[in-house]
């Protein structure tokens, strides 16, 4: 053995060999320890990123869906409102032709009536063009009178509209002045007052059912009817079919031939541009342009309305909504 071997076999050489393989154990052990502290800590980040994504996801969800639904209630408002002031300017056109009317019938009872004496043709002509001012003069103070109660139950905030309707009240009282000193210069002629302060009854009442046919006919137009339900419930209703297929397999839905109208919730399709559905899913069997409609969906993918984008076109082919849902 030579002088080398025995000075490793020494008691102080088996030593140090036995502290360094303690201590490579030890280092092994430290990086053992940080990769695991590494991984879990990765773990615990990724699982906290999924918590964090999910719960934002989430609330993104809930807040298109508020988003979504406070569109719809801004459109259906703005809607309402667009079709109040579209009334309102057809009230003031009314309004205004009227006035011209009064305005034109006044030169022509100037002329006729300047003549001290007037044959007997004349007068009647005179009376009947009186009356037929009083009839446009009683129309337009009920159309105002309508005009400011609607401003005042819309709160009156639309300036412009303000500013209309005092101008049509202006021109108004400016009529009724002008007539009341043209009466004046006419009972001078001869005239009976109870005659220049009646109204031509035949026209009011022709122009007043004119307008209830009106009315009646608009209101006609904008019925519309929609129903909701399962397929069972629809069937029971007598609403729904299956036809074609065999012994009951491939059998498709259809609508029945006739409709019973007391199945159907009546609409004003004016008014209501969104149809309640709260259901697992729902689809249309009635017929209705896809662009015209949208399905709005709540969080959960559960289907909350259907909003009609486009009435005109939704209620074109049928006044009729049929929809079946799932619960």
């Amino acid at each position: 053995m030579t002088t080398d071997e025995k000075n490793l076999n020494t008691p102080a050489n088996a030593g140090a060999n036995k502290n360094d393989h303690e201590k490579k154990i030890r280092e092994e052990g430290v990086k053992k320890g940080a990769t695991t502290t590494a991984i879990i800590s990765l773990v615990i980040l990724v699982v906290a990123a999924l918590v964090v994504y999910l719960l934002y996801s989430s609330e993104h969800k809930t807040l298109l869906n508020e988003m979504s639904t406070t569109k719809t209630a801004l459109t259906d408002k703005v809607a309402a409102r667009d079709s109040v002031i579209g009334e309102w300017i057809t009230t003031f056109d009314d309004i205004e032709k009227n006035i011209a009317m009064i305005k034109e019938k006044e030169k022509i009872i100037s002329v006729n009536s300047s003549n001290s004496e007037l044959s007997t043709d004349k007068k009647k002509q005179v009376l009947e063009d009186i009356q037929y001012i009083n009839t446009l003069l009683e129309q337009n103070k009920k159309k105002i009178a309508s005009l400011n109660a609607q401003l005042a139950k819309s709160g009156g905030t639309i300036k412009a509209l303000q500013v209309k309707i005092a101008d049509l009240e202006a021109s108004m009282k400016q009529n009724e002045t002008e007539i009341a000193d043209l009466k004046t210069s006419l009972v001078n002629k001869k005239f009976e007052v109870e005659q220049l302060n009646t109204q031509m009854i035949v026209l009011q009442d022709t122009i007043t059912k004119k307008d209830e046919k009106i009315t009646t006919q608009t209101n006609e137009l904008n019925k519309a009817y929609f129903v909701a339900g399962t397929f069972k419930e629809l069937k029971a209703k007598g609403l729904l079919t299956k036809e074609g297929g065999f012994i009951g397999l491939g059998k498709t839905e259809s609508l029945t031939g006739s409709f019973p109208e007391n199945a159907f919730t009546q609409i004003d399709i004016t008014q209501v541009k969104t149809i309640e559905i709260n259901a697992k899913t729902a689809k249309l069997i009635s017929e209705h342009p896809a662009g015209s409609y949208d399905i709005v969906r709540n969080a959960d993918k559960t289907v909350k309305s259907i909003e009609i984008k486009d009435p005109a076109q939704f209620w074109k082919a049928s006044k009729y909504a049929v929809i079946e849902t799932t619960k």
